[in-house]
């Protein structure tokens, strides 16, 4: 296994990726924004149970975040849809349908401008 320095490093690469405060993320793994924190400036050491535990929340690829070898993630996790159904679940139903609507509105102006950027000899 690598230095702590470079687990570190990886494990601020990780929040990035996701787009995660230090807080969030530290909900995610079960420990206090503050030990998080620690954690990626390497002034606290970072336990085989937290590295497990990132890769077991964030779908990580434990071979990644201890040598910095490999890819980060495991492939077939899609977070942002994971995220989106998440946020989702917790609406009223009312702002359900509000999304759904915003949605397909959404995809039918980006059909429109895909129509329009085609060549005009395509249908």
């Amino acid at each position: 296994m690598e230095n702590d320095t470079g687990i570190s490093r990886r494990i601020g690469e990780v929040r990035k990726a996701l787009a995660l405060t230090q807080q969030k993320f530290a909900e995610g793994i079960k420990v206090s924004k503050a030990h998080a924190g620690a954690m990626e400036l390497n002034t606290r050491k970072v336990p085989e149970r937290i590295l497990k535990m990132i890769c077991f929340t964030y779908g990580v690829k434990e071979k990644w975040l201890k040598t910095g070898k490999g890819t980060m993630f495991e492939k077939g996790r899609d977070f942002k849809l994971e995220e989106v159904v998440a946020n989702f679940n917790k609406l009223d139903e009312l702002l359900q349908d509000y999304v759904l609507k915003q949605i397909r509105l959404a995809l039918e102006y980006q059909e429109t401008v895909n129509r329009e950027k085609r060549p005009k000899d395509m249908p």
